[in-house]
């Protein structure tokens, strides 16, 4: 175990050595981390917030300006992490505490996903960006809002726990997978109306809550239809921290009917004005009416801006599943109740010391990753089902008496006979807690494959050794407090790395689109069932669930056995073949379930 990593109370400086150790170690620390939090700064205006060859402003490298609220926490904990080096007479305060603290942040915006990707974490979140216009007394058309009715929705995300986040924040997000708060929002509004400072700016003082404003330039101090916001309250409005102001073009004209110039004028001039104007930066774009194409988007990125907000009544999106920070998807202001209840920031950091959390509730996200649908569940606890025959997963979980709430099909089993449960392989399985060996005849044929240990506190994937592994006391010279164990199809991603074709050796068209069923475990520790909704190769497959967060992931019996199950209901759309074997999530005790239904367009 690393030095930093021992956690002995007291007992920390008794080594004069050590002592002398530390006192060095921090005091080069303590001189280079301002030279750190300058880099910091520098790299997340830049590479996070400033997308690649995009005409970079003056105001994107002044490494004084303030930070986003999340970029702000790890400059605060890199400060924190200088002042350690001052405090010698409290040993107590561990360097291996913060380290674990900083190291994730740090890894994570330091992995930034290429521009204008979004990140596989950040669309495992579900982060609704609600779309509002006029807010006015009296309603002139259906997405009218009055004042009132906007009270109400704020007072109802403050009920519900949400916590409104700033443009800023969700940018970093979508590039770096950095959780939000638990029960992120996102409040914009378009056009520039002059209910927007009159009734929207001093709700928002009131509650605290932060919005994003869109302005078309041309409307400001006109009537043009409705009266807008004047310039003099336009610029109250921008130097409130609360507030960011958008670039929402000129004149309002729908980009894709413009030519390539007009495109142009458009972007930039919108920009030129807003930044002179109101001293502010203005980073990024609204499309007008949410319309876009490929080339306007890439006329975007060359005006200099980092994302850009759109809309699609027919088709409204959360954030992560966005087609780019170029497009990121809202969804109009009369689904909010809807949405309080599905809002969810993403998962955990990878620990800088991953261990095991099977204390986590069980939780069903759908998204894609690479065009790709998948569903995953995580959390609880894992085990494994060895049923008598051979029975449709939900089945098998009916009858188990477990408990399990989710399970996913599990190893190859003998096609021979129709009711069979024997398994390619040796089985354990506390269910019923019998270790049942493979056949000799056929166990060196799956050398290599991944053998799947668990226990109550941990997993462990090892390459099966028909030597060793194929009696108890094998099994538990690997994992002594061992309760279930099979022998899975292939590795597809180890160490969060996905593994190549040469891994999966002599398996039968290993490469060829099937649905395909896997489990693994994440980078917070926790288990993973889950199946591809389309086909997929093997290779593809640990690609994608490497950028999914996996930590090791195996395949389990694909194909026509592919199943997954989930409170009693399968969640493949196909009747797939009965199986003998599963495994299954047990939920934490004493904690509810949570599921949602995210479902990407790409």
């Amino acid at each position: 175990m690393p030095l930093w990593c021992e956690r002995q109370p007291g007992s920390f400086f008794k080594s004069g050595f050590r002592f002398r150790f530390w006192f060095l170690v921090m005091g080069g620390l303590a001189a280079l981390l301002p030279m750190l939090n300058g880099l910091f700064m520098f790299k997340v205006k830049t590479a996070i917030a400033h997308p690649e060859g995009a005409p970079m402003p003056t105001s994107a490298i002044n490494c004084n300006q303030a930070l986003p609220a999340s970029t702000s926490r790890l400059a605060q904990l890199v400060s924190n992490l200088t002042q350690t080096a001052t405090w010698a007479d409290q040993p107590a305060i561990g360097i291996g505490t913060l380290i674990e603290q900083v190291g994730p942040q740090l890894l994570a915006y330091l992995n930034a996903s290429p521009f204008p990707e979004i990140n596989a974490q950040a669309r495992q979140a579900r982060v609704p960006v609600m779309m509002y216009h006029d807010i006015l007394p009296q309603k002139e058309v259906f997405f009218d809002v009055t004042p009132e009715e906007f009270e109400a929705h704020l007072k109802l995300i403050q009920e519900k726990g949400l916590t409104p986040i700033s443009m800023d924040q969700l940018v970093i997000h979508l590039r770096t997978g950095l959780p939000l708060p638990e029960k992120p929002i996102l409040l914009t509004f378009d056009d520039g109306y002059a209910g927007h400072y009159t009734y929207v700016y001093p709700l928002l003082k009131k509650y605290n809550y932060p919005a994003v404003f869109s302005i078309y330039t041309d409307k400001i101090d006109k009537r043009l239809g409705r009266p807008g916001v004047t310039w003099e309250q336009l610029r109250e409005m921008a130097a409130d921290p609360l507030v960011t102001i958008v670039s929402h073009s000129l004149s309002h004209r729908l980009m894709p009917d413009l030519s390539p110039v007009e495109v142009e004028k458009e972007l930039k001039e919108s920009k030129q004005i807003l930044e002179a104007t109101l001293g502010v930066p203005i980073r990024y774009f609204t499309y007008p009416e949410g319309k876009y194409n490929a080339q306007v988007a890439q006329a975007v990125q060359a005006a200099g801006y980092t994302a850009a907000l759109t809309m699609n009544d027919a088709n409204e999106q959360l954030a992560g599943q966005s087609e780019s920070l170029l497009a990121i998807g809202r969804i109009g202001q009369s689904r909010l109740t809807e949405m309080v209840d599905i809002a969810w920031g993403g998962p955990r950091l990878q620990a800088w010391n991953p261990g095991f959390d099977f204390l986590s509730p069980v939780q069903k996200v759908e998204t894609a990753i690479d065009n790709t649908p998948f569903i995953f569940i995580s959390g609880g606890k894992p085990i494994t089902i060895h049923a008598d025959s051979r029975y449709q997963v939900p089945e098998i979980l009916a009858k188990s008496g477990t408990g399990a709430i989710a399970a996913v099909d599990g190893g190859f089993f003998s096609l021979e006979l129709l009711d069979s449960n024997e398994m390619l392989g040796p089985v354990l399985s506390q269910v019923h807690g019998r270790f049942i060996p493979g056949r000799k005849g056929e166990i060196p044929l799956i050398n290599n494959r991944p053998l799947v240990l668990i226990s109550p506190n941990a997993v462990k994937f090892v390459p099966f050794n028909n030597l060793k592994h194929n009696t108890l006391e094998g099994v538990q010279a690997e994992m002594p407090d061992v309760t279930d164990a099979f022998v899975a199809a292939a590795f597809l991603v180890e160490n969060g790395q996905p593994q190549p074709p040469a891994r999966f050796g002599k398996l039968f068209d290993f490469n060829e689109p099937r649905h395909r069923a896997f489990w693994g475990i994440n980078q917070q520790g926790q288990p993973v069932v889950g199946v591809s909704v389309e086909p997929i190769g093997s290779v593809d497959l640990g690609k994608a669930l490497a950028k999914a967060g996996f930590r090791d992931a195996v395949m389990l019996d694909s194909g026509a056995s592919t199943s997954l199950a989930y409170q009693g209901n399968s969640l493949v759309g196909y009747t797939p073949r009965p199986v003998p074997h599963v495994v299954a999530l047990l939920p934490p005790p004493m904690e509810l379930s949570a599921s949602c239904t995210v479902v990407s367009s790409r």
